[in-house]
């Protein structure tokens, strides 16, 4: 069974912490009524209503190498897919159930084509894998949370068996961790409900699970949804671990205040996993998107507080990325070509968050996102003068000079970068400077 070895623990972390961006996909047939991937549960759709998208599934235009070129010029370091959402569809060629992909009038097995093309674009890789399941017939109906039949009684829950469930989803997450090579993170989702009923850990025989996913892919990780979801943060941060526990906390919808510590005050690991607009899956008329400007400068707050960002896009029913999501990848594409030094590899500065933006760090190196400019000299809070080896521009290289006259020596304890004359700042999103510290 496997144990928590702090150690080896923090060393299969580390491409994860050095990655610091990553692409959420959610796709299924509830691309078709488009209207987010939750749409049979808000809705209590009955299963007759929504098998007819099934049947329709066909999305023509899908391509996974554009995909994987679109993250991988966003400057984006790994992926997750949808392997299979609460609805219970399978974007896979599971031997369980003929409630997939291959099934559909599309007929291909979407993560084969998915993990190859992010694979051959150097990206790592992650399945997402619900362990709720709407469609089948053991899993709890009647008086469940969130099942689309949790208030129709004709939808009792007698004769259904919750063990032959279990073995059911134990069994697909064993074809995932068998059939399709290396993957590099699996992403369950999601634990709920409290007390005796709660569907968490043990519920959903844990220890058995990890231990299992672990074996069969030595060094993966794991969110810690086995055992929370958005809410909670796991028994890793509780100084705890069980043998379930997640190897990073998965804050949902959310970039945490101060970043996340555990009992002991040590940081943790964490990825923020945020929506582009308002929805996960696909919806039609959800047109409220995030700018790049904005997600820009959350890609900063998450790395400047010690996190990852994972954002998602939801692709439409003929398989293509809405245009809006593949504009704003673009966007953040261009900046990143010239500043993802700034997050590669980069953490919390532990210094106090300045006025003009925010700071990252990597060893010695300290790069000062700024956001908006100030009246005069743009001031490096939290450094002396003897400290600083170098200031320079990130984009370009080119030396800032450390101002040093009347105005500035009444503050002999902050040191001010002189970056010229010019009041608007050459990247009016975030211009990065770079400071070298000695020693």
């Amino acid at each position: 069974m496997y144990q928590f070895n702090r150690e080896e623990y923090e060393k299969r972390m580390e491409w994860f912490q050095e990655a610091r961006f990553g692409l959420f996909i959610h796709w299924g047939i509830y691309s078709i009524p488009a209207r987010g991937e939750w749409v049979r549960s808000p809705e209590q759709m009955p299963e007759e209503d929504y098998l007819p998208f099934f049947r329709e599934f066909n999305p023509v235009d899908f391509d996974p190498k554009a995909w994987a070129k679109a993250a991988k010029a966003a400057g984006m370091r790994y992926a997750v897919l949808t392997a299979k959402h609460h609805d219970g569809f399978c974007l896979f060629d599971s031997a369980l159930t003929d409630y997939k992909s291959t099934n559909t009038p599309f007929g291909r097995d979407i993560v084969r084509e998915f993990l190859d093309a992010f694979r051959a674009e150097g990206l790592k890789v992650g399945l997402y894998f619900s362990l709720l399941d709407w469609h089948h017939p053991d899993y709890p109906h009647y008086g469940d949370m969130y099942h689309p039949m949790r208030s129709n009684p004709a939808c009792s829950n007698e004769n259904r068996d919750f063990d032959r469930y279990l073995d059911y989803l134990h069994g697909q997450v064993r074809e995932l961790c068998t059939n399709y090579g290396k993957l590099d993170i699996m992403w369950f989702d999601f634990s709920y409900g409290e007390g005796e009923d709660a569907m968490r850990g043990e519920k959903w025989r844990g220890t058995e699970m990890a231990t299992m996913v672990r074996e069969l892919q030595p060094g993966i990780i794991l969110d810690n949804r086995l055992e929370v979801s958005g809410e909670g943060f796991g028994s890793l941060a509780e100084g705890d671990p069980k043998p379930y526990h997640g190897d990073f906390v998965s804050p949902e919808q959310i970039i945490p205040p101060n970043g996340l510590q555990d009992k002991q005050g040590r940081e943790l690991v964490w990825e923020a996993c945020v929506t582009m607009n308002n929805n996960w899956g696909y919806c039609q008329n959800d047109h409220f998107f995030k700018p790049a400007s904005m997600l820009i400068k959350k890609l900063v707050e998450c790395v400047s507080k010690g996190g990852n960002l994972l954002l998602n896009v939801g692709p439409d029913a003929r398989g293509n990325i809405p245009p809006q999501s593949l504009e704003i990848l673009a966007e953040i594409g261009k900046w990143m070509e010239r500043n993802s030094e700034s997050i590669y590899g980069c953490g919390k500065a532990g210094m106090e968050k300045p006025d003009s933006g925010r700071i990252t760090r990597k060893g010695n190196t300290l790069y000062y996102h700024l956001f908006e400019n100030t009246i005069g000299c743009m001031p490096l809070q939290g450094l002396a003068r003897e400290q600083v080896e170098s200031v320079r521009w990130l984009e370009t290289g080119a030396e800032i000079r450390i101002a040093k006259n009347w105005i500035y020596d009444n503050y002999p304890d902050v040191v001010f970068a002189d970056l010229g004359p010019d009041p608007v700042l050459p990247d009016p999103v975030d211009t990065v400077l770079k400071v070298t510290l000695k020693g």
